[in-house]
This record gives structure tokens, sequence and C-alpha cells, in this order.
């Protein structure tokens, strides 16, 4: 899934190439993507795209005097820019197609979602307030005035494991499951260690390790091309999606707790005293 650095990147690349063009065609091709019809998708076309904004792990099309473009990529979406849109309108079916952007110059973008599960959402809407996943947004973790006084003021009135509430958007915009693994290992705190807990030498810890690697992460991906977006935020990873690899600071085994439909990964020597985690749906320390 795209998480804040990975939508970053995006928007600076659709900053470059679409502001200051003219929608002359939104063609949604999945039934499934678009998540509000008042205004429909057609009042978009013959407005210029005015400024490209990011709000958590959405992205804001801004039209001068028409309605924004909002996007959710979810979990298996994703966006390709084409220099040249191919003629003729695309044609519905089982492909991973779902909506497609033209700009007057013949270029323009397509959203694509892989998988059977459908939850790419496009909103076109007159405020991007008017989007319920927009509206619940916690402060952006990378906001000037995101201080680590701030952050512990969020923590001190929840009472879960650190991992759930990095990931809850209502309390910090943008850190999904990837980025809290490598933030929660760079913090060297289990996944699984209540907020109630936490002292305020680990909050300053913690605090650190968010802003440090999130900000390396955009760094990283800031000038990448849309299409390596994807390769570039794997390479960066130091246990997400790293089972059975070493370490790379300590060098012990990576291993894995295994949910429903997801799964988290961290290294027992830097975050758990060397003690593996139970694998198993409601998981705890093996005692």
């Amino acid at each position: 899934m795209p998480e804040l650095p990975e939508v970053e990147a995006l928007k600076d690349f659709l900053t470059e190439n679409l502001v200051g063009h003219e929608i002359v065609r939104v063609l949604p091709v999945a039934v499934s993507v678009l998540k509000t019809y008042d205004p429909p998708v057609t009042a978009l076309e013959g407005h210029e795209v005015t400024a490209v904004r990011r709000h958590g792990k959405f992205l804001d099309l801004e039209t001068g005097g028409g309605p924004h473009l909002v996007t959710h990529l979810a979990r298996s979406g994703w966006l390709q820019w084409r220099d040249r849109l191919p003629d003729g309108p695309p044609r519905p079916g089982k492909g991973p197609l779902a909506l497609r952007v033209a700009l007057e110059t013949g270029a323009g973008f397509d959203l694509t979602e892989a998988g059977t599960q459908k939850r790419l959402a496009v909103y076109v809407v007159r405020d991007p307030r008017e989007v319920p996943g927009v509206a619940r947004l916690g402060p952006d973790p990378l906001a000037d005035d995101f201080d680590e006084e701030r952050f512990a003021r969020l923590l001190a009135g929840e009472r879960r494991q650190i991992k759930g509430a990095l990931r809850d958007q209502g309390l910090i915009a943008g850190v999904g499951n990837a980025y809290s693994d490598e933030i929660l290992h760079a913090a060297r705190m289990s996944p699984f260690k209540r907020t109630a807990a936490l002292t305020e030498e680990e909050i300053a810890g913690l605090y650190a390790a968010l802003r440090t690697t999130l900000t390396e992460a955009v760094e990283r991906s800031r000038g990448v091309a849309a299409g390596r977006l994807k390769a570039e935020k794997k390479s960066g990873l130091r246990v997400h999606g790293r089972t059975g690899e070493p370490c790379p600071v300590c060098g012990d085994t990576v291993r894995e707790v295994s949910f429903s439909d997801s799964s988290l990964q961290y290294c027992p020597t830097c975050q758990t005293g060397g003690r593996p985690l139970a694998d198993r749906r409601l998981s705890r320390l093996l005692k």
C-alpha cells in the first residue's frame, strides 16, 4: 500500500506534470471506483489543474473554478503516468484499469488496481473535507507543528498496542503497515508494547524514529518517476517484507507475525529483548 512517502512523491510528480494543464476527459472504467456522484466526474472537464496536495494517504487534485479530484490508492491501487494516452476510450473489462484522466496535451494518467478486492476510491467533491477519510485524519507527522510534545499528547489518550496506534489515520495521518514496522524497528520497540506503558524517554525515541524514518523515505522517493516508486519503497525497507533475512542492524533473523489480512515484521534482538513473538492472530509475547 502506498503510504505517506510514496504519496508525497506522487504529489510532487503530479505537481510537475499536471499543474497548468486542462483536464479534457475523465473516464471511469470500473463502476466501484467512484464514491460520489454530485458533482459528476464531467464537472472536472474543461478546468485547469491549479494544485496537487496530499492529505495523509489521499491525493487531491485542485482545479481552478471546478471541483477536487481526491484519490485513495488503498492496498493495491496505483497511478500510471502516460506521456501519450491510447487513442479511443478504454474498454471496460476484467483488467486493472479503473479510471483515466486525459489532458489537453494528450498526456494523462490511469488509476489501476490489481487483485480481486476493489478498494481504490475516487471522490469528486467541492471541498476535500467532504471525503469522510480526509475529514477524520489526524495531524500530519511531517508538519512543522508536529513536535514531540504534540506527539506525546496524542499517545497520552491511547490504551492499546503501539503498532495499532501508529497505523490509526485518525490519530496520525499517513503511516501504514510498512512504515510502522520500520519506525518501531528504528525505535527498538516491540510492536505490541502498550502505549500506556511508554516512558518519556521511549516517547522521545519513538518520535525521533517517526520523523527520521518518514523524512528519509520521502527524500529517497523525491524525483523518482511514478512507475519506479514501488521498487524504491521496497529497497529502502529494513524489516518490513523481509521475513527470514538478516536484520541490517544486528544480524538476527527478521521474523513475522501473521494476521487474517496482513502481517508485521520485526527483529527480536532489536525490539523484543531476543524473545520471539507468537505468530498467531491474537499475538502475545511467548512466556
